[in-house]
């Protein structure tokens, strides 16, 4: 038996106001959207009840409808338990954040909220943390104390590497996945060259890409020669923001890579999210588990 995870007091005072705080959130609107939103791993034979009016025909069994000489059916129940895992980008990119967060601690309200609502559940949770190397992984587990762990490690684990591959991660994610899971990727997507990683994963297990942008990333603001660094590759240039043409530019460049992000999630008929990081972010994610009950 794994021993329970001891988190430092200003650590567990921090986590323990976040789970206050997101409370609300995963009782009143998470735990049933989530449960409903997610479908389990099958189903599995429950008893056999007497046949009543409007029940499908074919789940009639035939020997036990012969023995008892009045027709019975077999029911089933919805075999419930499921594996989350959460594929979180930490790479430099995520320090950046015209609003009252971070994109990086977007992501990390994010996949707490989600890691509380596996808890309600009873779902297994795990995460992988990657920038342009596997940083960190947490095994899927259930209980409270482990989602503590996996808090701990979102919001307190540093990084070795700054940049990012999405690559990388979706490998080891489907080398240490044993069954048919729920994957929520979390990134900006500022990397290439992962489309057929996310093809492989997306046959294997139901894919949400949950893409983090901030408004500033699409259209550069008009304030004068400013210097630029690459928060993953640490490369600077001075920038001529007073430029109309620099500016169109940059938004066309923003645009482009934007259209070929979404038709590569099309193609990998993955699920998207989209979060403007300046805005609410919890609606978005509300509303993707809406839509998916829909269907």
């Amino acid at each position: 038996m794994s021993s329970p995870v001891i988190l430092p007091p200003e650590i567990l005072q921090k986590v323990k106001l976040l789970e206050l705080s997101t409370r609300k959130l995963v009782n009143n609107l998470f735990a049933g959207e989530y449960h409903s939103a997610f479908k389990g791993q099958g189903m599995t034979f429950s008893e056999f009840r007497e046949y009543a009016p409007g029940d499908d025909i074919r789940s009639i069994s035939w020997p036990v409808t012969a023995r008892m000489g009045k027709p019975f059916i077999k029911k089933f129940d919805e075999e419930r338990e499921l594996t989350l895992l959460l594929l979180v980008d930490i790479s430099g990119s995520g320090d950046f954040g015209t609003g009252p967060y971070f994109k990086g601690e977007v992501i990390a309200h994010l996949a707490a909220l989600l890691s509380f609502s596996a808890a309600k559940n009873n779902d297994a949770v795990g995460v992988i943390l990657f920038s342009d190397r596997i940083e960190h992984y947490v095994p899927p587990k259930k209980g409270r104390s482990h989602v503590y762990r996996i808090l701990r490690d979102l919001y307190y684990f540093q990084p070795r590497g700054r940049g990012t591959n999405i690559q990388g991660a979706l490998e080891y994610a489907q080398g240490v996945l044993k069954k048919r899971s729920t994957v929520f990727l979390f990134s900006d997507f500022q990397d290439g060259n992962f489309d057929r990683a996310l093809r492989q994963m997306g046959r294997k297990h139901d894919v949400i890409a949950c893409v983090i942008r901030d408004p500033a990333e699409s259209e550069m603001p008009n304030v004068g020669l400013v210097e630029l660094e690459d928060a993953e590759t640490g490369e600077r240039a001075v920038v001529d923001t007073s430029s109309r043409v620099f500016r169109h530019q940059y938004a066309q460049f923003m645009k482009r890579a934007k259209e070929e992000r979404d038709q590569l999630l099309k193609r990998a008929q993955v699920e998207k999210i989209e979060i403007d990081s300046s805005k609410d972010f919890v609606d978005p994610l509300a509303e993707f588990f809406r839509r998916r009950n829909q269907k």
